[in-house]
């Protein structure tokens, strides 16, 4: 069903197949750092979440990327 969504929209899947790992990543990072801090880990859990973070951004660079290439070619130029 997203497939044909985004090929209705003229999106590329590439973008929305990084979307979808994004999504997985953000629910798996949240499910471990919830066992953790139900285990007593608070630390670990910290650090979990910011692993999670980090690599959603890592990600999401060429998402960013493009986004701010179509809005700098919507700026009229003179």
């Amino acid at each position: 069903m997203i497939e044909k969504i985004a090929v209705n929209a003229n999106v590329n899947m590439i973008y929305v197949e990084t979307i979808l790992k994004i999504i997985g990543i953000a629910y798996i990072a949240e499910f471990a750092s919830h066992i953790t801090k139900d285990a007593g880990q608070g630390a670990i859990a910290a650090k979990v979440e910011l692993a999670g973070k980090i690599l959603i951004l890592a990600m999401a660079v060429p998402i960013l990327t493009v986004i701010i290439e179509t809005i700098i070619n919507m700026i009229p130029k003179g």
